[in-house]
């Protein structure tokens, strides 16, 4: 089956990913087209080992184009996904725009899968945010099996996640402070290099971040409406890769030996945790993977039936640009494009 795939913000990191995952899993796509803004009207971008000159996304008609994969943020989204939608093209879209839109499914293939019949109400099918699509892959085979009640989950976000901008900020102040230039913030509100910041996105008036937000809807969205969750995201100075520290209590009992075994046998599941010195994942090892990695497995015994899991992965692939690509393999294998 050849495809004609659009990829939009193809200049941009995570449309920069989306680029060299449909290369390496063999997507099949008979043609790849880069959309980006005026700015970056014929620049090029790799697709394996072709070379593509990005179109102006403004100008490009999305008729007879199969699928978009947005990867350019929600106002980019806001005014051309619907446009590409009513061309007949399926929009997967990695903003925040559409997430929690009733006649949107918001999916990770390998917990929802199902819900991406929905579809069809609107042509388009959103991404979840990256820190929540690693955690629901964690959590939902532990929920199949002991039904979570409560999740406390505290994040350690890279850079990377709010841009190539960001990340270069980062790498500015850390080489910047050994020459002893003050580090002056751009992209974030206090400095990064060596620091963290307890702040993603914008406030909201119960004292949360939007991004905490996103996490506790799109969680319930995605998993199940019942469950509690609270959040704290956190900036940390890592380039690549988010980290998550996880505080799980569930209505039946599960033992950390149970919860090992089933993440070991989940899709998308990858368990390190041995109980020495460097045995679970970090940020630094996960960047470029595909896999969600699972460590420091271990039963709360503060609360009834309680686990702790710390949940790594890297936020480029699993959070943005590989879970997008997954979808749409997904709408591929069940007979829904083409």
């Amino acid at each position: 089956m050849g495809l004609k795939v659009a990829v939009v913000g193809a200049t941009g990191m995570v449309g920069h990913e989306v680029l060299n995952i449909l290369e390496e899993r063999l997507f099949p796509a008979e043609e790849v087209i880069a959309l980006a803004s005026r700015n970056s009207l014929g620049r090029e971008v790799s697709y394996g080992d072709k070379t593509l000159k990005c179109k102006d996304l403004a100008q490009y008609d999305f008729a007879g184009t199969d699928i978009a994969i947005f990867a350019a943020g929600g106002d980019v989204s806001a005014e051309y996904a619907p446009k590409a939608a009513k061309a007949g093209c399926i929009v997967i879209d990695n903003s925040s725009k559409f997430r929690l839109d009733p006649d949107v499914p918001l999916i990770v293939p390998e917990v929802n899968a199902d819900a991406v019949e929905g579809f069809r109400k609107r042509n388009i099918i959103a991404n979840p945010n990256c820190s929540t699509a690693q955690l629901v892959v964690a959590l939902a085979p532990l929920h199949k099996q002991a039904k979570i009640k409560r999740v406390v989950v505290s994040t350690y976000q890279s850079v990377s996640g709010a841009g190539k901008e960001a990340a270069d900020e980062l790498f500015t102040q850390t080489k910047g402070i050994f020459v002893n230039d003050e580090p002056t913030p751009v992209n974030f509100t206090k400095q990064i290099a060596f620091n963290v910041i307890p702040h993603i996105d914008v406030f909201m008036d119960d004292g949360s971040t939007k991004e905490e937000f996103k996490m506790v809807a799109e969680t319930k969205k995605i998993l199940d409406p019942k469950i509690k969750l609270t959040a704290t995201a956190v900036r940390v100075p890592v380039f690549v890769g988010h980290s998550e520290a996880v505080n799980i209590e569930f209505e039946d009992e599960i033992s950390d030996d149970d919860a090992r075994d089933i993440l070991r046998e989940s899709p998308g599941c990858l368990v390190i945790d041995k109980r020495e010195d460097g045995g679970y994942m970090t940020p630094v090892e996960c960047a470029g993977d595909f896999a969600t990695f699972i460590s420091r497995i271990r039963v709360d015994p503060t609360v009834e039936n309680g686990l702790n899991i710390w949940v790594v992965s890297d936020n480029l692939r699993k959070g943005a640009a590989l879970n997008a690509v997954q979808i749409a393999e997904l709408l591929v294998n069940r007979g829904l494009v083409g």
